[in-house]
């Protein structure tokens, strides 16, 4: 095709070079050349069905691996993104409440905010002392911290599910790749030995094919880094978040059932 291109820069060009440059019918004319050329010889998605069995398992277990990282970063950035919503809302309203059983009442509409998983957990120890008591009064402040620490391992934990898999994608797929890569390197110089020709040109297919394993190892692997991190500040900030208004919370039951 290109040999085509260069009888017709020959034949035709008056057509093509205005003024002693290379009009813009020059570069198009080589560019779709180049694209036809790399199209039919190139294509990568020839590539991959010559590749071979083995590299085609690694390339099925990237895919899986990215399909997977992909859902639960689309997941959990829509899940922190509500999170982060109602706990601003919550703290509004709880700090606007006169009585805990105002706040009590309002939870459900928050039940995306680990903070009020936190104040429930507070609220029923609260309340299970506040019966046995007759003067309304808290009988181990002790316990009340304990229900609110509970509560934010749990709601900590509720944070983190999922993004373990994050880690893993981002550590584990480029080595996976890279052993699809090592794999079919090896298959195209062992193919080399039975091959009549010894160049470069003989393994150079071989390689190319390899070599995309180690490609979509790093496709599946820098996204779910980049979203592992991510995700990563934002437990911290909220997490950071439920141990302050633990605290808060815990000043305020000291102050009215002390």
């Amino acid at each position: 095709m290109l040999n085509k291109v260069g009888i017709m820069l020959c034949l035709y060009p008056g057509q093509l070079i205005l003024g002693g440059f290379p009009s813009l019918q020059h570069y198009l004319l080589l560019f779709l050349a180049w694209q036809v050329e790399v199209g039919t010889n190139q294509n990568l998605l020839d590539l991959i069905w010559r590749s071979s069995f083995l590299a085609k398992l690694v390339l099925i277990a990237l895919l899986g691996f990215s399909i997977l990282s992909w859902a639960i970063i689309v997941t959990k950035w829509l899940a922190f993104s509500r999170a982060e919503k109602q706990t601003l809302s919550f703290l509004d309203m709880f700090r606007r409440s006169n009585r805990l059983s105002d706040v009590h009442s309002s939870c459900q509409k928050y039940k995306e905010s680990p903070l009020a998983g936190v104040f429930l957990a507070a609220y029923q120890e609260i309340d299970k002392q506040v019966q046995k008591e007759p003067a309304n009064s808290l009988k181990s402040m002790t316990a009340v911290g304990r229900s609110l620490q509970r509560a934010c391992i749990s709601e900590t934990n509720r944070l983190e599910k999922g993004v373990a898999w994050l880690a893993s994608t981002a550590s584990a797929s480029p080595f996976i790749g890279l052993f699809g890569t090592v794999v079919g390197i090896i298959i195209a110089f062992e193919g080399l030995s039975t091959s009549t020709q010894t160049s470069i040109q003989a393994v150079a297919p071989g390689i190319a094919e390899a070599l995309i394993a180690t490609a979509a190892g790093i496709a599946a692997a820098v996204p779910a880094a980049l979203a592992y991190n991510h995700f990563l500040n934002k437990i911290k900030i909220l997490t950071s978040e439920m141990d302050d208004f633990s605290l808060e919370l815990l000043n305020l039951v000291e102050r009215n059932f002390s």
